[in-house]
């Protein structure tokens, strides 16, 4: 449903919350590996990321990726599917039609309707912070 840049970054955005609950900064290696991405891909998912203000890096031997507690507790699954595929998901024909609205609708338009409100509820409903902690304690995993 999400594109790979958006599942990568759902992915990297609560593996870095998760480290940074420990106070460890991350580089983009061992981001990668920890949600089986390519390097060079994560690394352009990383960098819009901080473009977007979501994630802080520092340069330097001490330096990689962080992801401020107060930030992750504001930014939801949601604020990433905006970022990187959009806001079709939640507003488009789940057929692809240009026209289909409740007044002309398409023929799966009002069980798609239900579909997108299910997601945007669930996508607004999950802090990073709360899915870092889910992964932390091992109530959900990354692979």
């Amino acid at each position: 449903m999400f594109s790979k840049a958006c599942e990568y970054a759902i992915k990297a955005s609560i593996y870095i919350a998760r480290q940074s609950l420990q106070q460890k900064r991350v580089n983009v290696k061992e981001v990668s590996q920890s949600i089986d991405a390519p390097v060079a891909f994560t690394a352009k998912i990383l960098q819009q990321l901080c473009r977007e203000n979501i994630l802080e890096s520092v340069r330097g031997q001490q330096g990689g990726f962080v992801f401020d507690i107060t930030k992750q507790k504001e930014i939801t699954i949601f604020h990433l599917v905006r970022i990187f595929d959009g806001d079709g998901l939640f507003t488009q024909c789940g057929l692809g039609l240009q026209k289909c609205s409740a007044e002309n609708p398409c023929p799966v338009h009002d069980d798609f309707k239900v579909v997108r409100e299910k997601l945007l509820e669930m996508t607004q409903k999950h802090s990073l912070y709360d899915l870092g902690l889910k992964t932390e304690s091992g109530l959900a995993w990354l692979k």
